[in-house]
């Protein structure tokens, strides 16, 4: 590892802090060095908030070593005004010579201006320091830039024998039945305060009513999108708490949507998942998981309109009921938590 990587390195755990909380921002780290030592260092923590590089540079406190120092930053400068200042035009006013840049910001609101600004301005400029690296921590925000679309992660818990819940019994109340044990259940919760949204559909909510939050897990609750075909879903449901945002697909417009609650028609005659993707897209969500029913999953997959896959599996066998989705597990990476297997699969397709 050579010098610039080692501080690129670090710029990435920085960055790491802001995860699930930079939205619709990517996740940014920046450390500054001069005669080898780290002399100010600061991460991008929200939208809105001071970037990451203005974190640096005010944690610097000898100002006047910025004339000679070196500043690492995990993804480009950015150039123009948004809540914030041009971090380029930070750099520049502080006459710091150089610029190590871990990639190119996809965003088309800088894409390269950042650097060709630094340059002009008589800065010297590394660009492409652990590149991949940089790209994989901020693979949401580069899908959702470059594939104007969010990432998309599928999550589903499955039996032994591959089933996702038992045989309904006709009468019988249907509760809940767990797959996963605790440990596994508290992960996908601190998965849900990662992601910017959750995806179910109308069956799922109906059945099991849940509030698709991160009550077991600090940090930020993900938006919720819930498939409602025929509007059939109890307007007493958790989903229609208003609590956080939330987007309603049915097959009509429904004119009741409130300041979190917003009620958006598509035709279900029709392929939904391009559909549902294109008003996500439009609506800055960058990142979503896919916790609906086994119709609801092996529609994206299908599609081939996914990212990764998280499917647990636990100890209990079902024998019969609603099979789990078909996906190749080629190349996929498994991990014991206690009692369960996750399986891990990314696709680069």
């Amino acid at each position: 590892m050579n010098i610039h990587e080692k501080y690129i390195k670090r710029c990435i755990q920085l960055a790491q802090n802001g995860l699930g909380t930079t939205y619709p921002n990517p996740m940014v780290g920046s450390v500054i060095v001069y005669d080898n030592q780290i002399i100010g260092e600061g991460w991008h923590k929200k939208a809105g908030e001071p970037h990451a590089e203005v974190n640096a540079v005010n944690s610097v406190k000898d100002k006047s070593l910025l004339k000679k120092a070196t500043i690492y930053v995990s993804l480009e400068p950015c150039s123009h005004f948004g809540k914030t200042p041009p971090c380029c035009d930070l750099i520049i006013a502080n006459k710091i010579p150089n610029v190590i840049v871990g990639t190119v910001d996809p965003n088309e609101k800088v894409a390269g201006r950042g650097i060709k600004k630094l340059i002009e301005a008589g800065t010297n400029v590394t660009v492409g320091i652990l590149e991949d690296e940089c790209n994989e921590l901020n693979k949401r925000f580069f899908t959702f830039h470059q594939k104007r679309r969010p990432y998309i992660i599928l999550k589903w818990a499955e039996s032994q024998d591959g089933f996702l819940a038992p045989e309904k019994i006709e009468n019988q109340d249907r509760k809940p039945i767990w797959i996963t044990n605790a440990y596994s259940r508290q992960l996908v919760h601190k998965w849900r305060t990662e992601e910017q949204a959750i995806l179910a559909g109308t069956n799922t909510v109906i059945d099991d009513n849940p509030k698709l939050n991160a009550r077991d897990w600090y940090g930020n609750n993900p938006a919720r999108i819930v498939l409602d075909r025929n509007n059939r879903i109890n307007k007493d449901s958790f989903i229609f708490d208003d609590s956080v945002k939330t987007f309603i697909f049915s097959n009509e417009k429904i004119n009741s949507s409130t300041e979190n609650t917003q009620f958006e028609a598509i035709d279900f005659s029709q392929n939904i998942v391009p559909q549902i993707l294109e008003i996500l897209y439009q609506n800055q969500i960058q990142s979503v998981i896919i916790e609906g029913g086994r119709q609801t999953l092996q529609s994206f997959i299908d599609e081939n309109l996914w990212d990764e896959a998280r499917i647990f599996v636990g100890k209990t066998s079902f024998e019969s009921g609603t099979k789990a989705p078909i996906l190749s597990r080629k190349n996929s990476t498994k991990t014991n938590i206690v009692t369960d297997e996750l399986i891990q699969i990314r696709n680069y397709d």
